[in-house]
């Protein structure tokens, strides 16, 4: 076995590989993913192999820093849109999980790297586990997350699929609450077509840009119809008295314009067929034309046609030109047969691979990350921390990609190679974590028998349990988005997935995303804390 101590890299990609293969088994639609790496890496650990520290902070770096790249647009808008309950579930889980950790460290003996271990393993928390190690330079933590990741897994699993068999009636019609609202919704804001005949002389001789429509309704016009042609409703376009004009926008949002133009009037088919423009549905496939503006786009200009709505994940929206896109986005477009390709063509996949993520952002965004981990941060009571490699880059990722461009470097990244490098980066970690560690696991074990096992159930129950009493009596949530927000809080990727395939529905997704990311960065810093106070 001297070949494995005396090549580190074949000793990485060896626990790398294995942990994979096992993490890829499942039993009854669950299994480990990349925590299987973990597994295989305290295995190996306790006879001996090990890893160099830098290739465990390279994987902990990368892989924070991606975390946060593909968080932060969504952490912010949840801060701003959804409100306080989520919020507050959220803060109540990490708070109470937080507590429990500490009383039971005390109580038990427990030291502080394996007591966060134990916490960051019952909230299935890997990025709390990087902090948990950053911040107390003991690879210990990793035998606590091992210890109690299993029990975090089912506990939240078993919790999700049995609340709505015991409280059957109330969820269902729960369900079907969530999904009307949700439809509701959606007709408020499904947009419709309407036809107007120009007679208002002050709309005369005026483009599109000089009358500001959007100020007085938001609606656009998309087709300009005057005697035998029709025109795309660029900001160029000029509106003649006696033209026909189609305005899209919702029904309340058309009413507003009733009297503006003039009176309404119907565009047969056969008039839209013989004019020189046409409306075709496109696909926007494009990674790297995610997060851009319709602006930026400048679709009207080049390749000359005019988007007169928007629909994602079902939903329709008015493409307001500060609007993004993102992959996926249904256009409806208005323009010529000629124009209509060029943006098919611009819309279509490059499939991009992963050497198309430019290197040199990410280099500075790891760079700066790094330096800011590196700031002292004086807590009043508990001393000064460092947020260190695995809150740097995890906050340097959020504020970036919230701003998409930081300067003249982009912060938005095609999925496919931002998960590459979020996947590489956590198997690094966790194989460097877990040989660190492995070599104290059996030791761990039998000084603190099955006390360490059932404190990690302890620490995963009570945060389910408070959070569920959170959901019906002060929140009063609708109980599908109540369990969606529990697994978010509890980040819990597997309890999501089983809750969908109950519900066959999106509404738990939605609780999901809103509280996850404020989680995520919740358990990283109390780990920080935690260090100090243990």
């Amino acid at each position: 076995m001297s070949i494995f101590h005396e090549t580190p890299v074949l000793t990485i990609f060896t626990i790398i590989l294995l942990g994979l293969l096992l993490g890829s088994i499942q039993f009854k639609g669950l299994k480990l993913g990349a925590s299987g790496v973990l597994l295989v890496a305290l295995l190996m650990g306790h006879f001996g192999f090990e890893i160099p520290k830098v290739a465990q902070d390279l994987g902990l770096a990368l892989f924070v820093l991606s975390v946060g790249l593909k968080a932060g647009p969504r952490f912010f808008r949840m801060l701003k849109r959804k409100g306080i309950a989520f919020s507050g579930i959220g803060l109540a889980i990490v708070i109470s999980t937080g507590l429990i950790t500490l009383m039971l460290s005390k109580l038990l003996n427990i030291p502080a790297p394996l007591g966060i271990g134990l916490m960051t393993g019952a909230l299935t928390s890997t990025p709390g586990l990087a902090a948990a190690i950053e911040a107390t330079g003991d690879p210990m933590a990793s035998v606590g997350y091992g210890i109690a990741y299993p029990f975090g897994v089912i506990a939240v699993v078993m919790f999700v699929q049995l609340v709505p068999k015991i409280k059957k009636d109330s969820f269902l019609e729960a369900l079907q609450s969530a999904e009307a609202d949700k439809e509701r919704k959606q007709q408020r804001k499904n947009l419709i077509s309407k036809a107007f005949r120009v007679e208002n002389p002050e709309l005369h001789k005026k483009t599109l840009a000089e009358i500001k429509l959007q100020k007085k309704a938001e609606v656009i016009i998309s087709r300009i119809f005057r005697h035998d042609r029709s025109f795309v409703g660029r900001n160029d376009a000029v509106l003649l008295q006696g033209d026909h004009i189609n305005v899209v926008g919702t029904s309340e949002e058309l009413k507003k314009v009733d009297d503006y133009f003039g009176p309404s009037v119907e565009i047969n088919d056969k008039t839209k067929e013989e004019t020189d423009t046409e409306v075709e549905n496109i696909i926007m496939n494009r990674d790297d034309l995610a997060g851009k503006t319709l602006q930026e786009l400048n679709l009207r200009h080049n390749p000359g046609v005019t988007i007169t709505r928007v629909e994602r994940s079902g939903i329709e929206f008015l493409p307001k030109p500060g609007k993004t896109l993102d992959k996926g986005d249904i256009c409806t477009a208005v323009g010529t047969d000629k124009s209509l390709k060029e943006l098919k063509d611009l819309f279509a996949s490059k499939h991009l691979q992963v050497s198309d993520v430019d290197m040199l952002p990410i280099s500075v965004f790891l760079l700066s990350g790094i330096l800011l981990g590196m700031i002292p941060i004086f807590i009043p009571g508990l001393g000064t921390i460092q947020i260190g490699v695995a809150g740097g880059p995890l906050f340097a990722g959020l504020i970036a990609s919230h701003f998409g461009r930081i300067g003249p470097l982009k912060a938005r990244f095609n999925s496919s190679g931002l998960n590459t490098i979020n996947s590489l980066g956590l198997t690094l970690f966790l194989a460097g974590a877990g040989t660190s560690a492995g070599s104290d696991l059996v030791t761990v074990i039998a000084k603190h028998g099955i006390g360490i096992f059932a404190s990690g159930a302890v620490i995963t129950l009570v945060p389910l349990i408070i959070s569920a009493w959170l959901v019906q009596r002060v929140f009063k949530l609708n109980l599908v988005h109540g369990l969606g927000a529990i697994c978010g809080g509890m980040t819990s990727t597997p309890g999501l997935g089983a809750l969908n395939d109950i519900t066959d529905s999106e509404e738990p997704s939605v609780a999901y995303a809103a509280v996850y990311p404020l989680a995520l960065i919740l358990v990283a810093i109390s780990s920080q804390l935690l260090a100090l106070l243990i």
